[in-house]
């Protein structure tokens, strides 16, 4: 069965729901990923309005749009952040910035991420997508010298703050889908194996694949499908290309603007990057994965509103379905 392909409305929040949903129908998309902010999907509207979610299914219904996960990376965020400063106060809503004062701003994150799961489970979608923020991600630079015991208190930090929100999640059987990104627990191949122990592997918390955010850290995006394969619960689509050779561009970006030719990197329209697409299909295809494919869109140098368009047809042309067990089975006698 193919999968369908869904349009992320995180970048998209600044119009309304409906425009949104009007806009992935004409350009052919399946459904959406909803996120949380901007007036696409409240989560304490969802819970304390009984009519909410039914307005919400039919608009997607009315332009033939399904949703199979839902979003919250900004509240995610606020979790286990470290400094929580300015830059939270920007991302988050009022009632969870609330005084400012960081420990409520964590805790009011955290009670939100549960009501997340519980809101999600109303919508009738089994997974959330979201990041946890991080305690530790200021030391990333290693100086001064970051002791080992920094860390070790840093993953606990995460078990603690993530266990409660995750028995929430079982109790609703929702997952929660982490995005391996920059500034999280988990931002790496290596970070991501410790983060999934120090959790327990439980089943509740899973992992977004979204391959620009390895590229260029020089991760294998194909690798970490077929190492992860039980933990992969969602797919981004989101590409990125690497610019090199002048000798003064960085990975690091400098502190420089998203779309600011100085970087060393940046996002850029689906198939016009350094992500190896095809094998990373196939990789999906290897390890059974059957879920949305869903396009993440940040392209800063390209009109959104031809570039979404564009996206969703590399996709569903690149986005093979596996072989079915019929050809594999023929296609091994033919060669026996």
């Amino acid at each position: 069965m193919t999968r369908p392909i869904t349009l992320f409305t995180g970048q998209w929040a600044d119009l309304p729901f409906e425009e949104v949903c009007r806009l992935a129908s004409e350009w052919g998309y399946d459904g959406l990923e909803i996120a949380c902010w901007g007036d696409h999907f409240e989560v304490d509207k969802a819970l304390s309005d009984d009519t909410y979610v039914p307005r919400k299914l039919a608009t997607l219904a009315k332009y033939n749009l399904k949703v199979w996960a839902i979003s919250n990376h900004l509240v995610g965020q606020a979790v286990c952040d470290h400094p929580i400063d300015e830059r939270h106060q920007g991302i988050l809503p009022a009632r969870i910035w609330g005084d400012g004062e960081p420990e409520g701003v964590r805790r009011r994150a955290a009670e939100e991420l549960k009501d997340t799961a519980r809101a999600a489970a109303k919508l009738g979608v089994s997974t959330v997508v979201g990041f946890t923020g991080s305690s530790i991600w200021h030391t990333v630079a290693m100086f001064p010298p970051v002791p080992p015991s920094m860390i070790e208190a840093g993953y606990a930090d995460f078990a603690a703050r993530w266990h409660p929100i995750l028995d929430v999640f079982d109790e609703v059987g929702v997952r929660f889908a982490h995005e391996v990104h920059p500034s999280e627990i988990a931002y790496d191949y290596w970070t991501t194996k410790r983060t999934l122990e120090a959790i327990g592997h439980r089943p509740a918390f899973g992992l977004n694949w979204d391959p620009s955010h390895m590229v260029w850290q020089d991760v294998d995006p194909v690798n970490f499908i077929l190492d992860f394969a039980d933990r992969i619960y969602h797919v981004d689509c989101k590409d990125t290309k690497v610019r090199a050779g002048d000798g003064r561009r960085g990975r690091l970006s400098s502190h420089l603007g998203w779309a600011d030719l100085r970087r060393g990197w940046d996002f850029v329209s689906t198939g016009h990057g350094d992500v190896p697409w095809e094998d990373c299909f196939r990789a999906l295809n290897a390890i059974g994965y059957a879920g949305p494919i869903s396009i993440e869109w940040e392209d800063a140098g390209m009109d959104r509103l031809i570039g979404a368009a564009e996206a969703v047809g590399f996709v569903r042309r690149l986005a093979f379905d596996a072989p079915s067990a019929a050809f594999d089975s023929a296609f091994s006698s033919d060669t026996a």
